[in-house]
């Protein structure tokens, strides 16, 4: 079974919380195997049968939303599309200074066109297919950057993971996929590393 790891975005900020068990009950009664989570900002690694990234993610959306009363995106990567991510990386000589933005669908060549990425120097970014790779020598709390880029159109269900959060799930999914073959659909124990 195809090893995925879950993006949702916008949880446990403010009114919408959901405990990391709630999720790993939700998303193993959706037929995910042996789920993990990793931190409480909605981070799950698991296996599913499921072929199709994009039905995977409606149904989990849509699980998620019966079960705690709001709707929750959710952008999904397999273990091998966020093994690309982390070696796309183009800022990786300073790599505990970048953030990456998910988003569920390829960016238009035009998606962030109107950014003057000059004018926010020496943040930077960097749009590869679905990701948008931020540099941000002050951090995400003080970027300017960072919240231009979070308005535009393209972004609205956007969710974004610091760079350490993206190796770790990246660890996560490539010892489940190198792993014997799992799937238990049980959930399996929050994972938290600090």
């Amino acid at each position: 079974m195809p090893t995925y790891v879950a993006l949702l975005r916008g949880i446990n900020v403010g009114s919408k919380v959901v405990k990391m068990a709630d999720l790993r009950a939700i998303l193993a009664a959706g037929g995910c195997g042996d789920v993990e989570t990793y931190i409480q900002s909605g981070n799950a690694v698991f296996a599913h049968a499921s072929r199709s990234p994009a039905r995977l993610a409606a149904d989990l959306e849509q699980r998620i939303a019966k079960a705690t009363g709001f709707a929750v995106p959710v952008v999904l990567r397999t273990a091998d599309e966020l093994a690309a991510v982390i070696a796309a990386n183009p800022f990786a000589a300073d790599a505990d200074r970048v953030h990456v933005l998910f988003v569920a669908a390829p960016l238009a060549a035009d998606a962030l066109a109107a950014i003057d990425g000059k004018r926010f120097a020496p943040e930077r970014l960097s749009a590869v297919e679905r990701e948008v790779y931020l540099h941000l020598p002050d951090g995400i709390g003080n970027s300017k950057l960072a919240g231009t880029v979070m308005k535009a159109k393209a972004m609205a269900a956007a969710t974004a993971r610091n760079w350490r959060t993206v190796l770790t799930l990246g660890e996560m999914a490539r010892a489940r996929a190198t792993a014997p073959a799992a799937g238990s659909g049980k959930p399996g124990p929050a994972r938290r590393r600090s």
